[in-house]
């Protein structure tokens, strides 16, 4: 296969040509002086004409174009300069071993030269000496060519290569940003709209109730959508924002505010326990107690869909030095609902699970003994 190609190895083929073309006249012309025969001067011009002949297939067909140009360097020095042009141009293009070969050749032939057309001034051994050293050069420069183009070649994959990892990496990312935004999102409007949604089933289902308690109904579920935007906008700042303690202004969640989370539920007709045993809450790290406080959202948000009306037990331990351990129960409910249950997406424990995972802990839930129970551990550094 040639080693240039399409038009560009056309125009190469076409300047090659014609500059070997023109110092292929040169050196009839410098001959033609020296042996002025007739016989000489017709090979010499024969010789010439087919080693400009060969110049195309040199260009694409480099070992095959070299040694024909070889042999006819062995009958006519007019051949000289084309025959060291292919001795280059292998080592250039081909492997050193083949290119070795090639020169080794061309020193055969020119020795031949050297006994049939003798250089004036110049013994023989010199001239093998001579030409020796210059296809030895020229393999070498071929050589150092070839060594140049193969490190460019090398430079360009591993670019190229790192432009893909580059590309993977910004994929992974994007992937890993999606799965933060499904997080925040979910972790966030599933607990306030599972309260709105609590407030609203009410209304639907005791059409009967005082005046004063439809309105009141009615004022928290309104109350409960504008908090679910405001958490919503909360939400999305967090994401944009290289601080996550500081988007807009406004703490996130801790493990100090638990309290105020069981009182949302309360509020909102559920029987939930907070037992908490932790030696100094407000000693936690924000980022864990961010974590332990969706976990226990996630827990009340699910006990509210699936078992609306049962007691809910929450529990937690631990000090710094330790792990802190919540523990979430509550019975199975016996029957169903008086209020239908609240649909659920199914990817509230998965997502939960990992973000407990990013933060070092380990999530597991079960049901056992006729009660579901959420269970997670977080370490929390001394």
């Amino acid at each position: 296969m040639s080693p240039r190609a399409g038009v560009p190895g056309r125009v190469v083929t076409t300047v090659v040509t014609i500059v070997m073309t023109a110092m292929t006249a040169l050196a009839f012309w410098g001959h033609s002086d020296a042996h002025g025969t007739t016989t000489v001067l017709l090979l010499d011009l024969v010789v010439g004409t087919a080693a400009c002949a060969l110049m195309p297939v040199l260009l694409h067909r480099p070992v095959t174009g070299a040694l024909a140009l070889t042999v006819l360097a062995a009958l006519s020095p007019v051949a000289t300069p084309t025959a060291t042009f292919g001795a280059s141009y292998v080592a250039r293009w081909r492997r050193f071993p083949v290119a070795v070969a090639v020169a080794v050749a061309g020193v055969g032939a020119h020795a031949i030269q050297g006994v049939s057309r003798p250089q004036g001034g110049l013994s023989f051994g010199w001239w093998v000496f001579v030409v020796v050293v210059a296809y030895a050069a020229l393999v070498g420069w071929g050589a150092l060519g070839q060594a140049r183009r193969s490190l460019i070649v090398s430079l360009r994959e591993r670019a190229h290569r790192a432009e893909a990892e580059q590309g993977r990496r910004v994929a992974e990312a994007r992937v890993a940003e999606r799965a933060q935004i499904a997080r925040e999102m979910h972790d966030v409007l599933a607990h306030r709209l599972s309260l709105v949604a609590t407030y609203a089933g009410a209304l639907e289902f005791r059409p009967d109730a005082s005046p004063e308690k439809l309105s009141r109904a009615a004022g928290v579920v309104r109350a409960g959508v504008h908090e679910a935007l405001d958490e919503l906008r909360e939400v999305i700042s967090l994401l944009r924002d290289d601080d996550p303690e500081a988007a807009d202004g406004r703490p996130q969640p801790v493990l100090t505010d638990l309290p105020r989370l069981v009182g949302e539920s309360l509020d909102a007709g559920m029987r939930v326990r907070l037992d908490d045993r932790t030696a100094d809450p407000a000693a936690m790290p924000a980022t864990t107690g961010r974590t332990a406080y969706r976990v226990v959202q996630e827990g009340l948000t699910n006990a509210r869909k699936h078992a609306p009306g049962v007691p809910v037990e929450v529990t937690l331990d631990g000090r710094p030095g330790t792990d802190l351990v919540i523990d979430l129960r509550n019975p199975l409910p016996d029957g169903p609902p008086a209020v239908p249950a609240i649909p659920g997406s199914g990817t509230g424990l998965i997502g939960l699970t990992e973000r407990v995972r990013l933060a070092g802990g380990r999530l597991d839930h079960e049901i056992t003994s006729g009660e579901f129970r959420l269970r997670a551990s977080l370490p929390w550094p001394a």
